[in-house]
């Protein structure tokens, strides 16, 4: 099993690899990333259960609260946002790559045509 020890990338080094792959403004990206968290955060503090095909399921989960032991307090119930990452995204996952190798998009490409098209649209109507 691989060690977790990978470096991070930060929200900003995540958007600027988005706008470079996709050939959008970085400015355009961060609205997309902003409002797509937003409606994911939105969407899953109702109750609804978020599912990005090919990818996985966003979901909240109910946790029992516990005593703390050393405050001898007691912690109330609460809910936590859970992830479950497809089986398809699993896979691509264990897949024997080249360690310098970036991964590939898994048949996005044409879904990133489709959303540079609606990117556009969107920008357009909101001139």
């Amino acid at each position: 099993m691989e060690s977790t020890t990978n470096q991070r990338v930060s929200k900003r080094e995540f958007i600027s690899r988005v706008a470079t792959r996709s050939g959008l403004p970085v400015r355009v990206v961060n609205n997309v990333y902003e409002s797509l968290l937003g409606e994911l955060t939105g969407a899953v503090s109702c109750g609804e259960t978020v599912v990005l095909t090919g990818f996985g399921r966003f979901y909240r989960q109910a946790h029992k609260g516990h005593k703390v032991r050393f405050g001898k307090s007691n912690i109330d119930d609460y809910l936590v946002l859970k992830f479950s990452a497809s089986s398809s995204f699993n896979r691509q996952l264990g897949a024997d790559q080249d360690e310098t190798s970036r991964p590939e998009t898994y048949g996005m490409v044409e879904d990133a045509d489709d959303f540079e098209d609606i990117v556009e649209r969107e920008l357009r109507a909101a001139s």
